[in-house]
């Protein structure tokens, strides 16, 4: 029997469809591509990642997100679709937002957003419009490029004003918030960071909308997961709009989320997203999302987000112990910001020592950084992925000996390091990480 099936017009199969095209594997089709898969499963397998938001995704949540519902376009909404042949993604949609509704205790919610950026352009998009003001944490007090920094789309097409934190204590300067939204009146009031590491006064940021008839979002980007095992406060019951990523400690695909319990916001949200920004949302990402939040509903959970908690502070502990300072005193999330001038070193020589010694984090400036943002002061610190991975809090406080040891060679010897003490510290990562597999079977 012929292995080169021909089409009624005498073509041979193989003139349209390459052999093997379904059945041959990424590593025989694409040696290339391939080998880089290769070496992130090896380095996600043989480093700590500590890089606060970044996470460990379950298999079933890969699975998920390579499966063929790559293939489906499914522009609109389930039920409400331009093309036919959605039934399985208006399931699976369904399945996302529903589940995200019960996580969160929500009315409403928008899982196609493809990441937290988009997710926060939808809510400005749906809720205003250009030349408006807006205010937002100031990138250098620890808050994100969407909440109007001046690099950001955030920040030109809209009238940016920026609120920082208090210089004795690094805490939200509520007084200047008030102050500001008074003087300039925002249509959108913002609350959240990238680089913020205590809780946050909702009811307190509500309030002060309510006095200058400003929306209140929320962006929970990075401490989302936290919400959901309850954790953290949270934002509903304050805010008028929340959005998040689905990654970061809500250890999902990489990709966004909108929600309220206002349905004539919901509305707005729904027609900003598509067609306002997007057009076919990613279906295979959604139904990853969909097992993300069905994992993060179960009773485990819970106790995933307060070994998070509880290692991130155990880890900050022991760095203070040994010479850092921490930014507001310590961390009651998933992360910390570290100050490496006690030191006498750099985020820059920090994040590169410690790159080469097998530990992940990322430069990161501090409240009042004196350094530009190619150098900085700092690094930041997340537990997430290596709570996930098993670690515990001794697990942590050995990890802030690595680190401290690592920026102890850069103090004694410079910006290049101590070679001898980074390769040490590199077994030492390579040990540990042994002891606690992920992926066993690639």
């Amino acid at each position: 029997m012929s292995t080169n099936p021909r089409t009624a017009d005498g073509r041979s199969l193989s003139d349209v469809q390459p052999d093997g095209f379904f059945t041959r594997g990424l590593a025989d089709a694409d040696p290339a591509v391939f080998g880089g898969v290769a070496a992130e499963l090896k380095r996600e397998q043989k480093q700590i990642e500590l890089i606060a938001s970044e996470n460990i995704v379950s298999r079933a949540v890969l699975e998920a997100q390579g499966s063929v519902f790559t293939n489906k376009y499914a522009e609109g909404y389930p039920g409400k679709r331009y093309y036919q042949g959605c039934a399985p993604s208006d399931t699976v949609e369904q399945l996302a937002i529903d589940r995200a509704k019960e996580l969160f205790g929500c009315g409403f919610a928008n899982v196609q957003p493809h990441s937290g950026a988009q997710a926060n352009g939808a809510v400005m998009l749906a809720l205003t419009k250009p030349g408006d003001t807006i205010m937002g944490l100031s990138l250098d007090a620890g808050g994100h490029l969407t909440h109007g920094a001046k690099a950001a789309s955030s920040g030109k097409w809209y009238n940016a004003v920026q609120y920082g934190v208090r210089a004795d204590d690094h805490l939200i300067d509520f007084d200047q918030v008030q102050a500001l939204a008074k003087e300039h009146r925002p249509k959108l009031l913002i609350a959240g960071g990238s680089a913020y590491p205590r809780i946050i006064d909702f009811a307190r940021f509500r309030a002060i909308a309510d006095e200058v008839g400003a929306i209140f979002m929320v962006d929970m980007a990075h401490f989302a997961g936290l919400v959901a095992g309850s954790v953290h406060p949270t934002p509903f019951g304050h805010a008028h709009v929340v959005t998040t990523t689905t990654h970061k400690t809500l250890r999902g695909p990489r990709g966004g989320m909108v929600m309220t319990d206002d349905e004539a916001i919901a509305k707005k949200i729904n027609s900003a997203v598509f067609p306002g920004l997007q057009g076919g949302p990613l279906m295979h990402v959604i139904a990853a999302k969909a097992v993300a939040f069905g994992e993060a509903l179960q009773p485990d959970f819970r106790h995933y987000a307060a070994a998070v908690v509880e290692n991130a502070k155990a880890l900050a502990a022991r760095l203070k112990e040994r010479g850092a300072d921490l930014v507001a005193g310590g961390t009651d999330t998933h992360l910390a910001l570290v100050d490496l001038r006690p030191l006498g070193v750099t985020g820059r020589d920090a994040d590169e020592a410690l790159e080469r010694s097998g530990i992940t984090c990322n430069k990161n400036g501090v409240p009042f950084d004196p350094l530009p943002p190619v150098k900085t002061s700092g690094i930041r610190v997340g537990s997430p992925a290596g709570t996930t991975r098993g670690f515990g809090v001794k697990e942590f406080r050995d990890i802030a000996d690595m680190i401290a040891d690592v920026l102890e060679g850069l103090r004694d010897k410079g910006e290049h390091g101590d070679a001898a003490v980074e390769a040490a510290v590199k077994q030492r990562v390579e040990a540990l990480c042994d002891r606690f597999p992920i992926y066993p079977n690639g």
